[in-house]
């Protein structure tokens, strides 16, 4: 069971729970894969809304390895999206609520960093 107060968000892809974290060092391996100079240079890019399948690719691989899961960039890529890219893009939305806080509530991350409008649950 994920531990907010440790920043571990769930994710259900099927029938395999997963928990991401965004550790210090997962930060710092997104800072360099996004040429980000410091973590606000990192948040500011996630809350700008433009965000591409191969931003989301990174970023869930680097918080499912971050959450303790031993994935290549591959693996990740290969997972299967039964219920769409909603449940991942929520999942991504809540843990960089965790991780960066600043009071944005989910919906505003979802509609701010993923363009989706509306989501359940």
């Amino acid at each position: 069971m994920p531990n907010r107060r440790r920043g571990e968000v769930a994710l259900q892809l099927g029938d395999t729970r997963y928990t991401l974290c965004l550790t210090l060092g997962a930060l710092a391996e997104l800072e360099e894969a996004f040429g980000a100079q410091d973590l606000m240079a990192l948040a500011e890019r996630f809350g700008s809304g433009r965000v591409s399948s191969r931003d989301l690719l990174t970023l869930l691989s680097t918080a499912l390895r971050g959450g303790g899961h031993a994935m290549s960039d591959a693996d990740v890529a290969n997972l299967p999206l039964h219920e769409g890219i909603e449940p991942v893009a929520a999942a991504l939305a809540d843990l960089l609520a965790v991780t960066f806080g600043g009071g944005e509530d989910r919906q505003t991350l979802l509609s701010a960093s993923f363009g989706i409008e509306r989501c359940a649950a």
